[in-house]
């Protein structure tokens, strides 16, 4: 049996193969278009049991099919399966563009919201109802009929552009590579990540180190490495990937290692020309502005936000900016700081992009005493996996253990949640290492989702993905502690996934959610990896097995908002660019419009050549086109969240029950900010965040 349609159980990923697609998916969208096609028959019945539960019943398995064949994608990647992605991706567009623009489907979910049965609809399904109209209307339902083969060809580029991007950042991040031979040209760089990159040369059967764009390798380099040009030659090809500057800078990185080798063939700059993606996004900002005229906004930003909790591009543009005016004091000492000390302690008198990451690492040592290399031999992947599970355990009233299940690669792992009596709650896969195949980033995701089918209740299932540096040799694989925010940040959206008690599927765990309150429970997660009862049980040092000691962990608690004015007036960057460039900023050009929004809120500019846009997937092929403020909006709620934890006990589990109880499990079943109120009593305030940013002393004008 083709592995895609074997819905019985687990994905097989480990039996799927590029040739199933075609054929699974083809089976898949007849099925789903004969039942279109029974349901909006003139004698088909209007009622939730014979119009809603099928469709969803139809929509779960072709999104389970098609789920395992996007997560291979971006995890297992090769020609053939991205061969076999692209040629049946146009295919599901197609089938999701036809569905919503049904009016024969359209009228029968009317049909049911006016019908008595209504009135008689549970809340969250009334809900439901209410937002499959409103996503009717979004997918071009009321278009006239000339206008919706134009808006269905807007969907089908879209998807080959995201996935074109997607791809384009993937492909030049793998074909990047440098090649030193001597140790010396790596001064500062500590012992263990010498080791990674010697075993990285080892691995392709040449002596030396071998240094790539991929963050576990390229980080440490950025962060400890003494030789300048070096870091110099590494920030412009990753500040350059997938654009038209990325062959000048490979060039650049390509003449620094001869210099740096003292000798060498010289290696021929690949054709860089099919990875930039800079028409890539013209095209994707040009195509959704035209979609959100279409459908009667002005602009994509409004459109974007009409399933979000904010209201208006303008509202969002005033809390950034509100942000942006809190930061920038604590932003302007931090980067006056950096500057000075790297000046009289570092010798840079012209402190550059290439040196922040350096010179940062260099001051925290100093003002801290501590390196992040050295809290790193604290955490060993076991013990922090072993600290994290016991968080969720005690706060939430469940056990974690390991469990079986085919799998993409070896290093992948898999655990069950199971409650106090045996039953099981949910399950989980954790792919947690770099490697070529795999797109960069950190991701949760998921393989299957809570809900009810008559009596039996389907588990959850879901996956996340991170990319941290892999084992070196026979020790454990060393995260650093931001790594450790990371792992929590992603436990925290499948724990929003796995703990759902929603019975339907289309608001169930993560399903439903306002896209700016989607990321409320994993941020929330992050805030334990501040705590002393929490970090002191998930530490153990790789070589004495010591528990992280009292000392360096208030030493690390005082640097916690180390250069917090400059992290947070990046993300607002980010933000400010995302928005405006789907809001007001069109016709500028995309360089034009960063440098405007930088002139705005930055206290450090990137050169001229840096293109920072032709990699940012998130908004180009990630979901947060004209989004990307969730993750500050989301902040907002989280802090505030936590707040409550810290009145009554970080560990405390009647406060976890409620968190459960009130944010997790009720999913999109209701609207996120009454589900925040609900547990926090009131609605949501910015001190939270301001507190644990160390942001509490700037006076709002």
């Amino acid at each position: 049996m083709n592995p895609l349609l074997d819905l019985s159980g687990l994905p097989r990923y480990d039996s799927v193969q590029p040739g199933h697609i075609t054929d699974a998916v083809d089976q898949l969208l007849a099925q789903s278009r004969a039942l279109v096609e029974q349901l909006t028959a003139p004698a088909a019945p209007v009622n939730w049991a014979e119009l809603i539960d099928p469709l969803a019943a139809a929509g779960e398995r072709l999104g389970r099919a098609w789920g395992v064949v996007s997560h291979l994608h971006s995890v297992m990647d090769s020609p053939e399966l991205r061969e076999a992605y692209n040629e049946n991706q146009p295919k599901i567009v197609e089938f999701y563009t036809e569905l919503g623009q049904n009016l024969a489907l359209f009228d029968r979910y009317k049909a049911l919201a006016a019908s008595p049965e209504f009135a008689g609809l549970s809340a969250t399904r009334r809900r439901i109802l209410e937002h499959e109209i409103r996503d009717f209307r979004l997918s071009g339902a009321e278009l006239a009929e000339a206008d919706k083969p134009r808006f269905g060809e807007i969907q089908a580029e879209l998807a080959q552009l995201s996935t074109r991007f997607s791809e384009n950042v993937l492909d030049s991040t793998r074909a990047f590579a440098l090649y030193l031979s001597d140790a010396a040209s790596l001064a500062g760089i500590p012992p263990d990540e010498q080791a990674a990159l010697a075993e990285a040369a080892s691995r392709e059967e040449k002596t030396g180190y071998k240094i790539t764009l991929q963050m576990p390798s390229y980080l440490p380099v950025m962060q400890y490495g003494d030789n300048r040009d070096l870091r110099a030659a590494l920030y412009r090809a990753y500040g350059t990937r997938a654009s038209d500057q990325y062959a000048a800078a490979i060039e650049a990185a390509f003449e620094t290692e001869r210099r740096l080798n003292g000798a060498g063939t010289a290696r021929e700059t690949p054709d860089c020309s099919a990875w930039d993606n800079g028409a890539l996004i013209d095209d994707i900002v040009r195509l959704r502005a035209e979609e959100a005229r279409m459908l009667g906004y002005a602009s994509f930003a409004e459109l974007s936000l009409v399933p979000k909790m904010a209201d208006t591009p303008p509202e969002v543009l005033a809390f950034l900016r509100d942000l942006a005016r809190r930061a920038r004091p604590f932003a302007e000492r931090d980067v006056a700081e950096l500057r000075e000390f790297a000046r009289t302690t570092l010798g840079i008198d012209d402190l550059q992009p290439w040196d922040v990451a350096y010179a940062s690492e260099k001051l925290r040592s100093a003002r801290y005493a501590f390196s992040e290399q050295e809290v790193k031999q604290y955490f060993p992947e076991p013990r922090v996996f072993e600290g994290m599970f016991r968080v969720v355990q005690s706060i939430y009233d469940v056990r974690i253990d390991v469990d079986t299940a085919p799998v993409w690669h070896p290093d992948v792992r898999f655990f069950r949640i199971s409650r106090p009596d045996g039953s099981l709650v949910g399950q989980f896969y954790l792919d947690a290492y770099a490697r070529d195949s795999k797109r960069g980033g950190a991701w949760m995701d998921e393989a299957r989702s809570h809900l009810r089918k008559g009596e039996a209740v389907q588990t959850p299932v879901a996956y996340m993905v991170c990319n941290f540096a892999a084992p070196v040799g026979d020790k454990p694989a060393l995260l650093t502690h931001d790594d450790v925010i990371t792992l929590f940040h992603e436990f925290g959206h499948a724990l929003h996934h796995l703990m759902s008690r929603v019975p339907d599927i289309q608001v169930s765990g993560i399903h439903g959610v306002e896209w700016d309150a989607v990321e409320l429970p994993s941020q929330f997660m992050e805030n334990f990896c501040w705590e002393w009862d929490v970090l002191q049980h998930m530490t153990a040092h790789v070589d004495s097995g010591e528990p992280l000691p009292r000392s360096l962990f208030d030493r690390m608690l005082a640097a916690r908002n180390f250069q917090a004015g400059m992290q947070a007036l990046r993300q607002v960057e980010f933000s400010l660019f995302d928005l405006r460039l789907h809001f007001d900023g069109a016709g500028k050009g995309v360089q034009a419009l960063l440098a405007e929004v930088r002139d705005e809120v930055a206290v450090m500019v990137p050169p001229a050549w840096h293109r920072f846009a032709q990699s940012f997937s998130h908004i180009f092929a990630g979901g947060y086109g004209a989004g990307y403020y969730s993750y500050k909006w989301a902040e907002v709620l989280s802090a505030d969240a936590y707040s409550l934890f810290e009145e009554t006990g970080v560990l405390d589990p009647a406060t976890g029950a409620r968190f459960r109880d009130e944010i997790l499990a009720v999913g999109g079943s209701r609207p996120a900010i009454e589900s925040f109120k609900a547990f926090r009593g009131r609605a949501p305030t910015v001190d939270a965040l301001l507190r644990h940013s160390g942001m509490v002393d700037t006076v709002a004008a």
